[in-house]
């Protein structure tokens, strides 16, 4: 069974009310749905610092996100994560600005999780980092976890997105 750590943007995603703008709330939505079947087709992961940051914020809104960790085993922050988290800033791949985005990627890497899922598209889920991303991973002698959105990692089966 495939291995997935979920970063904290999809269950975020997954509790709470539908947000008004159109864009947001389809995420949500997507994530509902890939959440809906995750823990029968997936082994899931989470890390302390999904779960530091799911507490913040509102407490009846923190404890929705933490309702949606319970079962879900925690891989350790281990030195070897914030090793490669701290080569991921080195080198440009994530900002230094971001440690935390750094981190969850570190944390999957090192534990070698196959998909890391998220909507953090201006640090983890970036075209344009992705390179580098999986560069200073694999120079650091670790796979790169295969990042990508609820939406990619469950497929889409809804007819309306088919290619001609």
């Amino acid at each position: 069974m495939d291995t997935v750590y979920i970063e904290t943007t999809v269950i975020g995603s997954i509790a709470g009310r539908l947000h008004p703008n159109p864009l947001i709330a389809a995420r949500q939505q997507a994530s509902r749905v890939w959440w809906s079947d995750a823990r029968t087709l997936f082994r899931l992961f989470v890390s302390q610092l999904v779960v530091d940051e799911c507490l913040a914020g509102d407490s009846d809104a923190a404890q929705e996100r933490i309702d949606e960790l319970v079962r879900i085993p925690r891989l350790q922050i281990t030195e070897p994560a914030r090793e490669l988290a701290n080569a991921l800033m080195d080198r440009k791949a994530i900002p230094e600005s971001e440690p935390r985005d750094a981190l969850h990627i570190g944390i999957a890497a090192v534990h070698g999780v196959q998909y890391l899922v998220t909507w953090n598209f201006k640090h983890i889920a970036n075209a344009t980092l992705r390179d580098r991303i999986n560069n200073v991973c694999r120079d650091a002698g670790h796979e790169p976890p295969i990042i990508c959105t609820p939406e990619e990692i469950a497929g889409m089966n809804d007819e309306s997105f088919d290619t001609y």
